[in-house]
């Protein structure tokens, strides 16, 4: 047998230690980067040094309940240093974080606590009452850990203890983790309604740091990032983790919900040099009275979530002089891979790729679509995207094909070789930028006496942005009563998956083969929101 020669290594480059939480924190100690301020939150500031002591006593803490590497822990928890700690702490010891909403009800909450398989479940005070309703479905379930002192029932054999009280020896160094080690775990739902776990890698952090992070906002060092889109988001964990950490730069960390006022007072008092949105968002910062030069010390903007409308970009820039960069990320590519450029914005575009991604537009038949103007199937491909769902076999065949990801969107791509959103391939929506599924918010309505059959689409407010509205037939002899009715889904859903606006119909119109014509209701539900009361918005 001939021998190899000696130049030639054996490892792939996919199993080379790598570990993300090192290349985040501790990679900034080593280099005597440690006193540079790293978080600034409502209960307190850290230092890179600090920031590396707290997500190794995040490890140890875990390790002191048995938390073994690869095993999921997931987090229902406010944006705060114990949040970012425990999601770096587990990743530090080779574990799997899953950052999860916290607007889940408790039903909704258990539904993905139960799926992931997690024993440990990490849990802030404010949402206990959900967590517990969650734990009572999720069998799996040993340790729930809390962040403050609040009262907290489950079934006998589940552990419920105070993040301060555990203790554990504190890791000489990391999980040899590798490249394509598991790393974190995002649920979405994405292209169909079902609740699924995205399964990104640790090389995955360090790809979007550098794509969107360094290669289109161009980061460094004395950046000051304040995103409104909270960390369990793809878009909210880039923003106020892997971004600002990966170059050295700090984050300031908001627990509550995010209102206009709150954002105003941040960024006053903390000085942010990027500022993270949504298009709602942008909205409501146009219909609030917060001062007119709020921004002025903000370098750039940046929206996601969904398309930001050319009106909505435009007012922005009037009023408070900022340019926003729109663009479109995925949970499955787990931040931003299409791009405006700072200084070269064309309005209701997404932009371009962004530097180490691919795009293709493609036709029902699968050719690739070459011409301008002309709209397709947007197809991703880039090291970021995720290795696929979780025990979700069939939907990951139909959306991971290859080296390429099948987004659900469909795109235009313009003579200028940007490319332009036109909605989503199926019966998805978005409201705040984040999915709703028809059919759960239909599946609720129908739970309700008054309710004989229900369509939920979308429809454009005023400001251009889409929200679900119902279109309702009732039962015989009912009426509908829409302040009833979207209430009703308010106690049962998220509240952001509310109807805005409920529409009686004396049918649904279908086709020969019964399926509900949704392009014929979005028609007739146009402008709805446009007049409906602004608390339905």
């Amino acid at each position: 047998m001939t021998a190899l020669p000696a130049a030639v290594s054996t490892v792939k480059p996919s199993s080379m230690p790598f570990n993300a939480a090192e290349y985040l924190v501790d990679r900034h100690v080593k280099a005597g980067r440690g006193e540079r301020l790293a978080v600034v939150a409502r209960s307190g500031t850290l230092t890179y040094r600090e920031l590396s002591e707290e997500v190794k006593r995040s490890a140890a803490a875990f390790r002191s309940i048995g938390v073994r590497p690869e095993e999921r822990v997931m987090l229902c928890m406010a944006d705060d240093i114990q949040l970012l700690a425990g999601i770096l702490g587990a990743m530090y010891i080779g574990a799997v974080p899953v950052p999860t909403s916290t607007m889940f009800t408790g039903a909704e909450l258990g539904k993905v606590l139960a799926d992931s398989r997690a024993r440990v479940l990490s849990v802030s005070t404010e949402f206990a009452e959900a967590a517990q309703a969650a734990v009572a479905a999720a069998p799996e379930v040993t340790d729930v850990l809390l962040d403050g002192e609040v009262p907290f029932t489950v079934r006998r054999g589940v552990r419920v203890q105070q993040w301060l009280d555990l203790e554990g020896d504190i890791p000489a160094r990391p999980y040899d983790t590798w490249q394509d080690s598991p790393a974190l775990w995002l649920y979405t739902s994405g292209t169909t309604g079902l609740p699924k776990a995205a399964m990104h890698r640790h090389s995955s952090i360090r790809m979007v740091a550098e794509a969107y992070g360094k290669g289109v906002l161009d980061m460094g060092p004395n950046d000051r990032c304040l995103s409104v889109a909270k960390l369990f988001f793809a878009y909210g964990i880039g923003n106020s983790c892997f971004f600002p950490f990966a170059v050295g730069a700090s984050v300031i960390l908001e627990r509550a919900r995010p209102t206009p006022q709150v954002v105003a007072e941040h960024v006053k008092s903390e000085q942010p040099t990027l500022f993270f949105a949504v298009p709602t968002f942008y909205s409501a910062l146009l219909h609030s009275d917060i001062p007119d030069d709020t921004f002025a010390g903000v370098r750039q903007g940046v929206s996601a979530g969904e398309a930001l409308p050319p009106v909505l970009y435009q007012r922005i820039r009037d009023r408070f002089g900022l340019e926003v960069l729109d663009g479109i990320g995925s949970t499955e590519a787990l931040h931003i891979f299409l791009s405006n450029r700072p200084g070269a914005v064309h309005p209701g575009s997404s932009g371009v790729a962004v530097p180490g991604y691919d795009v293709e537009l493609r036709d029902e038949q699968g050719a690739v679509i070459t011409e301008a103007g002309k709209p397709g199937d947007l197809y991703l491909r880039g090291s970021s995207v995720a290795s696929g769902y979780w025990c979700r076999a069939e939907t990951t065949r139909q959306v991971f094909q290859g080296e390429w990801l099948r987004t659900g969107d469909t795109y235009m791509r313009n003579e200028d070789g940007t490319y332009s959103c036109l909605g989503r391939s199926n019966d998805m929506l978005k409201a705040g930028g984040i999915w709703v599924s028809p059919a759960e918010v239909e599946e609720r309505l129908l739970e309700h006496p008054a309710v004989a059959e229900v369509a939920v689409v979308a429809a454009p407010d005023a400001d251009g942005l889409d929200k679900p509205v119902a279109c309702v037939v009732p039962v015989a002899g009912a009426t509908v009563d829409a302040d009833e009715l979207i209430a009703w889904c308010r106690e049962g859903l998220a509240s952001f998956k509310r109807p805005r606006a409920v529409v009686h119909v004396e049918e649904l119109p279908k086709t020969a083969t019964g399926k509900i014509r949704r392009n014929v209701l979005r028609e007739h539900v146009y402008g709805t929101l446009t007049t409906a009361p602004a608390h339905a918005r």
